[in-house]
């Protein structure tokens, strides 16, 4: 059996395996037939098996392809799609390989892909893209429009006004069900979504929203102004972008109106838009409690060495000065340590342990703040609360390490009793301050997430130092 026809075989019985199994199952192999039959160029049967994939796994192959052969084979692979199709591929890739195709494919092909493309995927490309090459798509774009895509362009970054796009659908209040209806099957496939729509009155003054549902369910003479509903949500074009995705977290929205300083609508933000926001302010907030400068959005293997050490470093800098500070106590109760040797070897213990309780109460604060479960306002409250933990908790730790100490170690037990209460203590101290901190950076206008596990563990490990030595002195005597 000759090469070609060992290949066709093969991609006949890919296909058959893709029908049955999940997409993810069968990466690795279809990238590798794939490679294969780029070596080969088998390129109408790369163009079969790219036909039986949807849009998005596509795009995932595709990003494959760009990182671990070449962007020349991926645009290869992109030009075999339908026109239709590739599109649609193009929306599901990352911005970065959207803008590296962008730059490869003549100026025919990216029109058109502009042109398909919804309103704010093309703003998303176009902000990324070199000024020359937005020059040049521009040029090419009714003037209309390209008033209305500059205005998009000018928006400061990670406003509401970034993520926003204009394809609604609008209605009047003196519209009637039946007229609405209709006009919503003219204009609906080039909206956003039709499952909201929006009305307003002169001036383009937001004036309420009608669901699909309740369109659908009314009788067909009566007026939109009837069925609207005038008490709806919206937020400014300048709002910041997690203020909207706290809106949709909020009140469950499929799309939310934006509007201007007058109420004017000037475009609506949809499910799919927010969910790259919220993704991205959880990796922010995942970052800043590993106490790691604001890394962009590029991907952990695509970073340089030194980028991914200049993000790390300034905040390591910054705990490793606060860490002198354990030093300087520990050096001022020197004699003390050196006169009970056997108290230096469970200060890791001791400092361990307080970190790590203060990290739990931290972490648990920074999520529920994230979520809207608690405000800096609610500070007493918390605080209560895990004061009562910490004494449960501490107890317990306590009473396990005074039986280890004095039954295991065989120290006295003053000894034990001495760590014993240092823990009691230092599990009280690191709760508080645990709860505390990341309140207080809210209230002050900081990050919560930035009083992470670096920076209460820092300060615990002071705490725990100057309590344990000071209990020490005044129980043991020394």
């Amino acid at each position: 059996m000759d090469n070609e026809n060992i290949q066709e075989f093969s991609v006949e019985e890919l296909l058959a395996k893709m029908d049955e199994s999940d997409f993810d199952d069968i990466f690795e192999e279809l990238f590798e037939k794939i490679t294969i039959l780029l070596e080969g160029k088998k390129y109408k049967q790369i163009r079969e098996i790219m036909l039986h994939m949807n849009a998005a796994d596509i795009a995932e192959l595709m990003e494959e392809v760009i990182d671990e052969l070449d962007m020349e084979k991926a645009i290869l692979i992109f030009r075999m799609l339908p026109k239709d199709v590739s599109v649609d591929v193009f929306a599901y890739m990352p911005i970065d390989d959207q803008v590296g195709i962008i730059s490869e494919i003549s100026q025919m092909e990216v029109n058109y892909i502009m042109d398909e493309l919804a309103f704010d995927d093309m703003i998303d490309v176009l902000e990324e893209l070199p000024a020359n090459l937005v020059d040049k798509i521009l040029e090419k774009t009714p003037k209309n429009e390209r008033k209305l895509i500059n205005t998009f362009l000018n928006y400061p970054d990670y406003c509401a006004g970034t993520l926003m796009t204009p394809d609604y659908i609008s209605l009047r209040k003196e519209m009637t069900v039946r007229e609405a209806l209709d006009y919503i099957k003219k204009e609906g496939m080039d909206s956003e979504t039709i499952y909201t729509c929006y009305v307003k009155e002169m001036g383009r003054k937001l004036i309420g929203i009608v669901s699909l549902r309740t369109l659908v369910i009314s009788d067909d003479n009566l007026q939109i102004s009837d069925i609207m509903e005038e008490d709806f949500v919206s937020v400014n074009v300048y709002d910041d972008q997690e203020e909207v995705s706290d809106a949709f977290k909020k009140y469950n929205f499929l799309a939310i109106p934006v509007v201007d300083k007058e109420d004017r609508l000037v475009g609506i933000i949809t499910v799919d838009d927010i969910i790259d926001v919220i993704e991205d302010e959880n990796t922010e907030d995942f970052e800043r409690m590993a106490g790691i400068m604001d890394s962009s959005d590029t991907e952990y293997l695509d970073m340089g060495v030194l980028n991914h050490a200049k993000n790390r470093l300034p905040w390591l800098v910054f705990l490793t000065v606060m860490g002198w500070g354990t030093s300087i106590i520990l050096a001022h109760f020197e004699d003390m340590l050196s006169a009970a040797i056997m108290l230096v070897s469970y200060l890791p213990l001791l400092m361990g342990t307080g970190g790590n309780t203060g990290s739990q109460a931290a972490t648990l604060i920074i999520r529920g703040m994230a979520v809207g479960d608690m405000e800096p306002s609610d500070a007493f409250k918390v605080i209560w609360k895990e004061l009562r933990i910490a004494v449960c908790v501490g107890a317990i730790l306590s009473l396990l390490n005074f039986l280890r100490i004095v039954y295991l170690d065989g120290e006295t037990m003053v000894v034990g009793l001495t760590f014993a209460v240092s823990m009691l203590m230092v599990v009280v101290f690191a709760k508080i301050i645990g709860a505390v901190l990341p309140m207080a950076a809210k209230k002050v206008g900081l990050d919560p997430a930035l009083m992470a596990a670096p920076m209460i563990s820092s300060l615990t490990d002071m705490v725990s130092a100057t309590t344990y030595c000071l209990l020490a002195s005044l129980i043991l005597g020394l």
